[in-house]
């Protein structure tokens, strides 16, 4: 949308080929259905929030900024705010007012729409022959490729960009998913599922034990392993799956020291000395986790709690800071939030998205071979690189 809109803009004649029945189906399941519309931090700051190939969008966020991106979405009657770790969403909290405002710009500035699925797309004589399902021919002096990647299927993301794009004579790298849920090595996830755990620290390490994530947040436990904003963030720092070996922490009680939690521990055994210690718990732990700890502890449920042992409740503590699981691998790519890997950035212009191989093809977002971390990265490069293939083409 914005690459049409901008296109457009600049007196070009365009059409968007929008494979569903309407426009911005993933804008819409974006932020929880709030759309996290882009990030309030810096460019620097930012292109340090895309691990894969950050250093090849400073020319798209420096022509078209996240500032630029509000300024214009203002003008066009959008309110925004920013929220929590900087992410910018509608004052409306709803993506559908976003949605509207992209729409909003597409025709004001006169591009077309045909909802028509594209099904294959050939280079003859200079031109772009676009085949759709009706088998009709569409002839384009220009192309730009902005189909996204191949997560959320049901979104129309199912990964057409890649076979036009390689078809075209240009590379694609490896695909895999991020942000996405973690399957856990651990059967005992499964007691929890639905739980939802506030304010813990996740911390994950890899093969080497060397940290290489760690926040504050939130998570859920599901039948599979582990999933919600924390571990989808976790998610994109663990590259590569089937050559790491990964190991996930959760702090259960991250404002608290083990001495301090000892200590609460202490007190709460003393109100309870003549409990079970299976109903000792109530006041630290939802009750849905109390079986899965007690059981992880090694302290029979029945025992009562004057009957612990110091050393017994030592690694009580020490499990309520380091609970241990250890990855199996991601969930399916349909499941993800992001699509890793994409069009080999070496092959297009920075500058202009265009590409290096085949004049007059342009790029634009997630097909791209660029993901970032949550907190409206993601969406900012759409808007970004579709504002420079829209302005260039």
């Amino acid at each position: 949308m914005m690459a049409a809109g901008t296109a457009a803009k600049n007196g070009k004649n365009v059409i968007l080929f929008e494979k569903n029945n309407k426009l911005g189906k993933k804008l819409l399941i974006t932020g929880k259905g709030r759309c996290n519309i882009t990030s309030a931090k810096g460019i620097q700051e930012m292109i340090e929030h895309v691990p894969v190939n950050g250093s090849f969008l400073y020319s798209a966020f420096y022509t078209f900024s996240n500032e630029r991106l509000l300024s214009m979405l203002d003008k066009l009657g959008l309110k925004t705010k920013v929220e929590r770790g900087d992410r910018v969403f509608p004052v409306s909290d709803k993506s559908r007012d976003v949605l509207k405002t992209f729409k909003k710009y597409l025709l004001k500035n006169g591009a077309k729409i045909k909802y028509n699925e594209i099904v294959d797309i050939k280079k003859r004589d200079n031109k772009f022959i676009l085949l759709n399902n009706n088998e009709k021919e569409i002839i384009a002096d220009k192309l730009i490729i902005a189909t996204g990647g191949k997560s959320y299927p049901e979104t129309g993301s199912t990964g057409d960009g890649y076979k036009f794009a390689e078809n075209l004579g240009h590379t694609i790298n490896c695909l895999y998913p991020s942000l996405v849920p973690l399957v856990t090595k651990e059967d005992w996830v499964e007691d929890l599922q639905g739980l939802s755990l506030k304010n813990v620290d996740l911390i994950v390490y890899n093969k080497n034990n060397e940290n290489i994530f760690k926040e504050r947040g939130e998570m859920i436990f599901t039948h599979y392993g582990i999933s919600g904003p924390l571990v989808l963030s976790a998610s994109s720092h663990m590259r590569k799956m089937k050559d790491k070996d990964y190991k996930v922490i959760i702090d259960l009680k991250p404002a608290l020291s083990k001495e301090k939690l000892d200590k609460r521990i202490q007190r709460d055994f003393s109100k309870y000395a003549n409990k079970y210690f299976k109903n000792s718990l109530g006041d630290l732990l939802p009750s849905k986790l109390i079986p899965v700890i007690t059981k992880l502890a090694k302290i029979d449920y029945d025992k009562t709690v004057n009957q612990i042992t110091s050393e017994e409740r030592e690694d009580l503590v020490d499990l309520l800071k380091e609970l241990e699981l250890h990855i199996k691998g991601y969930r399916p790519i349909e499941e993800a939030i992001v699509t890793s890997g994409g069009v080999e950035v070496k092959e297009i212009d920075p500058a202009t998205m265009e590409s290096k191989l085949i004049d007059n093809l342009y790029f634009a977002g997630e097909v791209i071979d660029v993901d970032a971390y949550t907190g409206g990265f993601n969406l900012q490069i759409a808007f970004s690189t579709g504002y420079l293939a829209g302005l260039n083409v």
